[in-house]
């Protein structure tokens, strides 16, 4: 089978990269990725593969083999672009990859059902919205998306410093995220009689300092810091009563992103009234670390050695950046997971509006997430040997 299967890459590489021209092309802001739902909806009637969409939101389902059949692996790609500034104009800008992730999916799909593979159990993939607003993954938990996965497998180009172009990694090694809004609000007076005003700028300022100030276990990788500030107006003899700011905290471990938060956010309510100021604080995101499983990497890496060979088999990179793909095995303890580091030779980095990778890694990808999708589901076709 896999020799069938190097065969079927081979033969298209040229789709799969028209296929992600495509997807570039129609980029998109998270929950409006109308377009791209629309693009993969019509290949997959193409392909004859079954699907489902959200009469509420954007988002594909897509799935092959038969309904109760058990068990249920899925394939997940995220579908959001970024909202940037390239080229000195602001447009969504596929900037971190998802336009490769789905191309990559969905020709994985393409690959099981046209090598004939006989599905024992389910395939499922999920072209998810809004990843970069860490509610995607949350949102499709609570619709029940994941209820009867057994597995799931994801992908994410890595840039040229974390894993060799044309090597893929069993995993990555995310880190976890929170972050926070806060205002801060005191009470107005002249510049010239301070006493008689509470200066919110004091309030930042010890805000800050204590942030700074939060000592952590320098064995697991963490950070924490005040990422904006606003304050005051136009005029400077005014005490200002009013004050924004943001946080963003990073940590290796999910325990260690429990510890961080409660202990940040106690230096700030301390810190912060120390002048009698008063603070109110906002979650607005909060990304889980990944949650290794050995076995899914075992499966993956023999996939990776099986299509790419043993010298293309990279270690997970570690990195503190986020995904909430890791949403899923935390909201479903015992959902197997793993996603995939794809070496692509990608650079500047992710998230830059100049992101640039070699497009024919694709079929790297789509050979590792359709050998992995076999090895955990399929059988060759009876007419094979």
């Amino acid at each position: 089978m896999i020799d069938q299967l190097k065969q079927w890459i081979e033969a298209n590489r040229e789709k799969m990269e028209a296929t992600y021209h495509d997807l570039h092309a129609l980029a998109e802001v998270s929950w409006q990725e109308h377009r791209s739902t629309a693009y993969l909806c019509r290949e997959l009637e193409a392909m004859g593969v079954a699907y489902e969409t959200f009469s509420d939101s954007t988002g594909v389902i897509a799935y092959a083999g038969e309904a109760e059949a058990t068990p249920v692996v899925g394939l997940r790609a995220d579908m959001d672009a970024l909202w940037q500034l390239v080229d000195g104009k602001w447009q969504a800008n596929h900037s971190c990859g998802h336009d490769a992730h789905m191309t990559m999916a969905l020709h994985a799909l393409r690959c099981v059902k046209e090598l004939g593979v006989e599905l024992q159990g389910r395939l499922k993939v999920i072209f998810q919205p809004a990843e970069e607003t860490g509610e995607g993954a949350r949102a499709l938990v609570q619709r029940g998306v994941i209820d009867d996965l057994d597995h799931l497998i994801g992908i994410h180009v890595r840039p040229y410093f974390e894993v060799p172009s044309g090597s893929a990694a069993p995993a990555i090694r995310h880190g976890a995220i929170a972050q926070v809004r806060g205002k801060l609000k005191g009470e107005q007076a002249h510049a010239a009689r301070p006493n008689l005003g509470t200066n919110v700028v004091d309030a930042l300022s010890l805000l800050i300092t204590a942030v700074n100030a939060v000592k952590v276990d320098p064995t697991t990788p963490m950070s924490a810091k005040v990422t904006m500030v606003k304050a005051g107006g136009d005029n400077l003899n005014i005490i200002p009563d009013e004050a924004q700011f943001g946080l963003d905290l990073r940590a290796q471990t999910n325990e260690a992103m429990e510890w961080l938060l409660a202990r940040v956010l106690q230096a700030i309510e301390a810190a912060a009234t120390a002048n009698g100021a008063v603070v109110e604080l906002e979650p607005v995101m909060q990304l889980h670390a990944a949650v290794p499983n050995r076995e899914m990497e075992q499966l993956v890496a023999s996939a990776i050695v099986e299509t790419l060979g043993e010298e293309k088999l990279a270690p997970a990179p570690v990195t503190p950046g986020g995904e909430d793909f890791h949403c899923y095995a935390v909201e479903k303890p015992g959902l197997a997971t793993t996603m995939i580091g794809l070496g692509t030779g990608l650079s500047p980095g992710l998230h830059h509006p100049q992101m640039r990778f070699d497009l024919g890694t694709l079929a790297n990808g789509v050979a590792v997430m359709a050998a992995s999708a076999i090895k955990l589901l399929g059988h060759a076709p009876k007419n094979n040997s």
